[in-house]
């Protein structure tokens, strides 16, 4: 699967700025860089951008598991938050701890420069 169609493959994704990084089998990586779109009134990356990174790299885990032929939807995830983020950029990445027949257990680190600045944990639908 080439990296680029994931990238524009999501018009969320792409709104937000998220970027696919890296896929393997059961893995993904994808990053957010800082931009003043996604500040809250602290002037810190909002909390609702990080989960979105975070859900979307976990669903490209799952995707990398299963398939991009099929989907998955999230039934479930729970986050979180360590450290704030005022500038650069965070990078998430997921991997796939139980891929069952129905359903995926996901976890996933976002990270900036090598700092955590949240743990998530999710179950995925496989549709």
């Amino acid at each position: 699967m080439d990296l680029s169609d994931l990238q524009t493959g999501s018009a969320y994704s792409h709104h937000l700025g998220i970027e696919a990084v890296s896929l393997g089998e059961g893995v993904a990586e994808a990053r957010l860089p800082m931009a003043e779109h996604l500040r809250n009134r602290g002037g810190v990356m909002h909390g609702g951008a990080i989960f979105s990174l975070l859900d979307i790299a976990m669903g490209l885990a799952c995707s990398s598991t299963h398939g991009f032929d099929r989907r998955s939807a999230t039934l479930e995830c729970k986050i979180n938050y360590i450290r704030p983020v005022a500038e650069g950029e965070v990078i998430c990445r997921a991997r796939v701890l139980h891929a069952g027949k129905r359903t995926l257990v996901v976890e996933a680190d976002v990270l900036q420069d090598d700092r955590l600045v949240a743990k998530g944990q999710g179950t995925f639908a496989q549709l």
